[in-house]
């Protein structure tokens, strides 16, 4: 099962090393990372997506993560309410006769045509996974001639 733990960390060098040899160490797998300063540039923020079987080694991952002396605080968003999202940008077949039909899709999900040259149009969405997720799928019809993702960021919800 995949859990959200947003992690709060000095921003220093090597921090993001220490984090992920933790994992390495002990076979865990980050299913996706995000890193960026917060308001205070002394300070950065990682979400990160973690693939964990059970609880005990959800537990054990945030044991070792409050271990680390660059770690400020971890949060678990798997039981809290919270609101994460995701941005991809997506290289896609264009052509002047299936505009109306990519806009239709675009509208849907709130996607953005940002380029369009020649045969190839790139396009941006920002969402929830199961929202890209069913972009994507949309888009496939169209054919995705190269894909980039962000990781999932995410944070409580007020």
């Amino acid at each position: 099962m995949r859990h959200t733990i947003s992690v709060l960390v000095e921003n220093k060098p090597g921090v993001l090393a220490r984090i992920a040899g933790l994992f390495s160490a002990r076979g865990y797998n980050i299913a996706s990372l995000a890193v960026s300063e917060t308001l205070d540039p002394d300070i950065s923020y990682m979400t990160m997506v973690v693939e964990a079987e059970d609880e005990k080694i959800l537990e054990q991952i945030k044991k070792q993560l409050n271990k680390l002396i660059d770690i400020v605080t971890v949060t678990d968003f798997t039981k809290r309410e919270h609101v994460d999202r995701e941005l991809i940008l997506a290289k896609v077949n264009y052509s002047a006769k299936e505009k109306n039909r990519l806009e239709g899709i675009l509208n849907k999900y709130a996607a953005k045509l940002i380029k369009a040259k020649g045969d190839t149009a790139v396009i941006e969405a920002v969402g929830e996974q199961g929202q890209i997720k069913e972009l994507l799928e949309a888009l496939n019809k169209f054919g995705v001639k190269e894909l980039v993702r962000t990781g999932r960021i995410a944070m409580g919800s007020p």
